[in-house]
């Protein structure tokens, strides 16, 4: 099939990478000339495993397209799959300018039946104003033409997205309840029919359900995260150990194991965003989510409960202390520094007057964009933070670790290097990544979130 995905970003060269794995002709649009021309110089402007090699091997093969001209787009796919960015707006809403934007080019330039899918995340609605957008260039350039817009929300995981497209546990397809409806139902089930050949994973629903399923479910994954953190701090002070906990009620198959691993706090594109959205949402119809108010509150606590760990060992004025930190991404396996609870945790030792001494396999490049950004009023605090080559080179002259993102790599370190270059054996880890006792008995103290070493 034919098909235009507009938007190279994350979801967008996901998603026509792998509908292009399967044999599909895909045409990635996207406005940015220079993000066009890396991909068509073979290189893709953001980190996911797996990628680069899937986009090139479809590009060999002639299956997959990168270009900013938008009438060429429009003309190419039947289904045109918008994939531009949702940011948050102001007052935590989503932003649907570029989806909108988006809509009123399709409207413009189509000359013929179409399927327009929102992969984008989008506030309940928004499927809406994609038909009246386009209906309204339509009517501008006097054309009658029949088309169908459909909500199918993307369940994609950074550092596993291609796995997650390609082995989905389930496909969410919103359609409306008509003529063209019908027929975007049936293109859209020829879309998806190799996902389909084991057994049935697409659902077919309204619009309207769609877009509110992609919003719960990763507010219902926030809420997860959100809880575990609060059972671990309390964990701290009754001295219960959070680990075990975590496989007590998670051993209950209605609870499950996903999901429940305490830490720093939740970051990213996805989480932190789609929860405000909710909430704006929620509002915009005269609801309270309470819940998710406090999951969001509690989220951004959390991003400061290692220095609460750190300040507490060694007071509130750190000038003269260094920290080596162990990752910056929000997770493994992406270099997204939005939201991370690194750039939280790196700002408020510097406002004490500490250096910190950074690795991250990935995200090195990325992180000192984002804090050229968040320091940009001190060059002097901003020269306080160096990026190491390795693990172990941000190590020399530090006083503690501070382990922040649970990268593979970090999870056997050489215990010997650890206590050499360490000024101080002193470890805070917001991962727990280790055993409290075994790290006692190797002459650390180890901080754990929610575990102790006694």
């Amino acid at each position: 099939m034919k098909i235009t995905v507009i938007g190279s970003g994350y979801v967008g060269l996901v998603t026509g990478a792998c509908l292009a794995d399967l044999g599909n002709d895909v045409f990635c649009l996207d406005v940015d000339q220079k993000k066009v021309d890396l991909l068509n110089d073979g290189s893709i402007p953001i980190y996911e495993p797996g990628l680069d090699e899937l986009i090139a091997r479809n590009r060999v093969a002639g299956r997959i397209h990168f270009s900013s001209n938008v009438e060429a787009a429009v003309a190419h796919g039947d289904i045109q799959f918008i994939a531009v960015g949702t940011p948050p707006d102001e007052d935590g809403s989503a932003d649907l300018q570029y989806v909108l934007l988006a809509a009123r080019n399709i409207g413009r330039h189509m000359k013929s039946f179409k399927v327009i899918v929102n992969k984008s995340t989008v506030p309940v609605g928004t499927a809406d104003q994609v038909k009246i957008a386009i209906a309204e260039e339509l009517n501008k350039v006097n054309r009658s033409l029949d088309f169908s817009v459909v909500s199918n929300p993307e369940f994609l995981k950074e550092g596993a997205a291609i796995e997650d497209f390609m082995h989905p546990d389930r496909i969410i397809v919103g359609t409306y309840n008509d003529q063209a409806g019908y027929k975007a139902k049936e293109l859209m089930s020829k879309i998806y029919a190799p996902f389909n050949r084991h057994h049935e994973r697409t659902y077919y629903i309204d619009v309207r359900s769609a877009e509110l399923t992609k919003y719960a479910a990763n507010a219902m994954l926030a809420t997860r995260i959100s809880f575990m953190n609060e059972l671990a701090n309390l964990a701290d002070h009754v001295g219960a150990d959070i680990e075990r906990v975590r496989q007590g009620i998670g051993s209950d198959s209605r609870i499950g194991h996903s999901f429940l691993y305490a830490g720093t706090g939740y970051g990213g594109s996805c989480f932190p965003k789609d929860v405000q959205a909710l909430i704006r949402t929620s509002s915009q119809y005269g609801q309270d989510l309470k819940i998710l108010q406090a999951v969001e509150l509690a989220n951004e606590l959390q991003k400061s409960v290692l220095i609460h760990k750190v300040t507490k060992h060694y007071g509130n004025d750190l000038t003269g202390k260094t920290f080596a930190i162990w990752g910056l991404s929000f997770k493994p396996n992406t270099n997204d520094m939005r939201e991370a609870p690194s750039r939280v945790i790196i700002s408020e030792l510097i406002k004490r007057g500490a250096k910190v001494q950074a690795y991250d396999p990935v995200a090195m490049e990325e992180a000192q964009h984002c804090f050229a950004l968040d320091f940009q009023s001190s060059r002097e605090e901003l020269g306080r933070i160096t990026g190491g080559e390795s693990m172990y080179s941000v190590l020399k002259g530090a006083n503690a670790l501070i382990i922040v993102t649970e990268w593979k790599e970090f999870r056997s370190p050489n215990i010997e290097v650890l206590k050499t270059e360490l000024a101080d054996p002193v470890i805070f880890d917001g991962r727990n990544l280790y055993e409290p006792k075994e790290m006692s008995a190797s002459g650390f103290e180890y901080y754990a979130i929610g575990r102790r070493a006694d």
